[in-house]
């Protein structure tokens, strides 16, 4: 498939893009949004192939999976208090990718997955 460039149907998938990012950040005050957010990845996904924002949707359902797991094994560690480190871990590495995400959305920019879940540098 052909990447689409036009930038007038570019501009609600930019848009749709920032709002899920905004439903992610949310969801450490109202947990309910990540589940509004990845269920808009998922149904919208189709939309952004072939444009800049299909790496950011990929960043975002991983994101959520990951950090999702992450969460579970906080939970189930937590009787050997193990679990407060993970949760912190999980956190503070899913604030990384959310900030990376939109960083490289306002510049417009794919991103690049690189080892342990960070952003591949091209620096």
């Amino acid at each position: 498939m052909s990447a689409v460039t036009d930038p007038a149907a570019l501009r609600p998938l930019r848009t749709l893009t920032w709002v899920v990012y905004a439903l992610y950040a949310a969801s450490f005050m109202l947990g309910i949004t990540a589940l509004a957010a990845i269920i808009i990845n998922y149904i919208k996904r189709p939309a952004v192939v072939g444009t800049v924002y299909a790496s950011h949707f990929a960043w975002q359902i991983r994101t959520f999976w990951i950090g999702l797991a992450g969460m579970v094994l906080a939970i189930v560690t937590m009787a050997i208090l193990i679990g407060w480190l993970v949760a912190a871990a999980t956190v503070v590495w899913a604030i990384y990718r959310l900030v990376v995400g939109a960083l490289k959305l306002m510049e417009d920019q794919p991103i690049a997955e690189g080892k342990y879940g960070l952003a591949a540098d091209h620096a």
